[in-house]
């Protein structure tokens, strides 16, 4: 006889009544996550010495930084988008590297200044946009790991299941949402993009995988199969995970790449 399993739903409101649940089951499930997977639209080069940590475009610029200790740097390289499609240039515009030995993480701008996560040492640093220079730094609790701006906050993960909220002037936490794919919390949050439409879009840490999160009930819209990237890159590349997300304003793709990927693929969410 087949015995049917319940549904997260079902295990959600067992858990109310029950001790002993699975600390990964949230209360309110949420609707079913749409399976996408990724369209390459063209392919771009990318620095295979980088240990991809934040990825971002903004006013013509590809925004880039970096981890490892000692090694960590923020670069910005021009990107030509006339008619949507997607020109990067040769050449950095910029590269400042983080100073001592500060681990970077992700990374957002915010009008006139970038700011930039560390991993361990719980300190933001806030740059000048143009050059890139620090300015100050700003201290939080715990580890920083992916940054994106809606219009109204900052998004920060930390490689848990939970986003945090910061106000984008003083760094002072606004709020937070747990995250969850159909009542399971999904951990291991990094890198972030603030989208348009004003999803999140999150790599999930040691995966191929890239979750749509809506950010005002924590929610996974959609789940991205992004495995076929990995298979397109050349045999003998050193590569790392994937990670690294930023929209093509005003289109519906997406630059992506990963840690010591010698390629960023320009791609589409599809089903």
């Amino acid at each position: 006889m087949r015995r049917l399993l319940p549904s997260a739903a079902v295990l959600a409101t067992i858990c109310l009544s029950l001790s002993g649940c699975g600390e990964d089951v949230v209360v309110d499930p949420g609707p079913p996550a749409r399976e996408l997977g990724v369209e390459i639209v063209a392919t771009h080069p990318h620095d295979p010495e980088a240990f991809t940590q934040g990825f971002e475009i903004d006013g013509g610029e590809l925004v880039e930084g970096t981890g490892r200790v000692g090694r960590s740097w923020v670069a910005a390289r021009p990107v030509d988008l006339d008619g949507g499609q997607v020109t990067l240039a040769e050449y950095e515009r910029v590269r400042v590297p983080v100073e001592g030995d500060l681990f970077g993480e992700g990374i957002t701008v915010v009008g006139d200044e970038l700011w930039q996560l560390t991993w361990k040492d719980e300190v933001a640093l806030v740059r000048d946009r143009d050059t890139l220079a620090e300015i100050r730094r700003v201290g939080y609790d715990g580890q920083g790991w992916g940054l994106c701006a809606l219009p109204d906050r900052l998004v920060m993960s930390d490689g848990s299941a939970e986003l945090t909220f910061r106000d984008p002037v003083g760094f002072d936490e606004i709020g937070r949402v747990t995250v969850d794919r159909e009542g399971r919390k999904v951990p291991n949050l990094n890198e972030l993009e603030c989208a348009e439409d004003g999803s999140v879009y999150a790599n999930v840490w040691q995966t191929d995988e890239i979750v749509r999160i809506d950010p005002e009930t924590g929610h996974v819209e959609a789940h991205i199969d992004a495995s076929p990237l990995r298979e397109a890159l050349p045999d003998d590349a050193g590569v790392d995970v994937l990670n690294g997300i930023a929209q093509v304003p005003g289109t519906d793709r997406f630059l992506v790449t990963g840690k010591y990927w010698p390629t960023v693929f320009e791609v589409r969410f599809v089903p």
